[in-house]
């Protein structure tokens, strides 16, 4: 696929990852829809080769509103890119059922919800791409972060599981593990945390703050990222993996090498867990 004048539709634009991208695809050639859910987080972004659209993955309406907007002025949609999202971090046994289902809701079914709006539109044209941005964290999880890790785990399962079903109409999928990459990721799930009063894990809620920002230490620019996943959906052939972004590639090294047990206290010791142990 020529990049140039390719429609594509990225969500979570207002920082990060989705911001870059715009960037990036913008520069290329391609007919960029940025969204989020308060168009005005992304007003800047508007001009040129960028479009602007309201989008909000845990609103339906919202998305098959979008996706009518983008087909109405362009007639196709090219490349999705799934985006957006957010960590809850916490224990897991003190998450709240609303705070589950809220995380599930906007990493998981959000993002397959509009691959199927998406999809109905690419599969006449026998042609399409749809990238799904997870994480490391969903092929090594760690303490704090399960609710996070399960999301991310499951979009790469989804993810595989789409591409072999997609393929026979010309749609590729791809899923990109980034590591640490400089953005409000930290901050914003650091605001997530809510561990109570009478939780057994008070005396280590600062390894719990610690894995909220864990993404932000040794980061690689988002620009870089950016592009390291504009290129893979220009690519001939396309991966259907792109990890990019600090220690990606070592992070699923360890999953991989490293004895369960080992990676565990390796883990807990690097979150404070080993303290309760004492």
């Amino acid at each position: 696929m020529d990049p140039k004048n390719a429609v594509v539709l990225v969500t979570g634009c207002s920082s990060g990852i989705g911001r870059a991208l715009v960037t990036d695809l913008a520069a290329r050639g391609c007919i960029v829809y940025a969204s989020a859910r308060r168009l005005e987080s992304i007003a800047d972004l508007q001009g040129g080769n960028v479009r602007t659209v309201r989008l909000d993955v845990c609103d339906k309406d919202s998305m098959q509103a979008a996706v009518d907007q983008i087909i109405a002025d362009e007639g196709r949609i090219d490349v999705l890119v799934n985006n957006a999202g957010y960590g809850q971090m916490g224990p897991l046994i003190d998450l709240t059922e609303e705070q589950l289902r809220r995380q599930l809701d906007t990493n998981v079914v959000g993002q397959v919800t509009l691959i199927q709006l998406v999809a109905k539109h690419m599969i006449p044209r026998k042609s399409g791409c749809i990238a799904n941005v997870g994480s490391v964290s969903g092929v090594m999880a760690t303490p704090f972060a399960g609710a996070y890790c399960a999301s991310k785990a499951a979009l790469n399962v989804l993810s595989d599981t789409l591409r072999m079903e997609l393929l026979p109409f010309g749609v590729d999928v791809i899923i990109v593990a980034p590591g640490a990459v400089r953005s409000k990721f930290g901050d914003n799930a650091e605001e997530q945390v809510d561990i109570r009063d009478d939780s057994v894990y008070q005396p280590v809620r600062e390894g719990v703050s610690r894995r909220a920002q864990a993404s932000q230490s040794n980061t690689e620019p988002a620009d870089k990222v950016a592009k390291d996943i504009g290129d893979a959906l220009f690519a001939s052939p396309r991966p259907t993996w792109v990890a990019t972004g600090a220690g990606a590639i070592k992070y699923l090294m360890l999953k991989r090498l490293l004895p369960s047990r080992r990676l565990d206290k390796i883990l807990m010791g690097a979150f404070g867990l080993d303290k309760l142990n004492a």
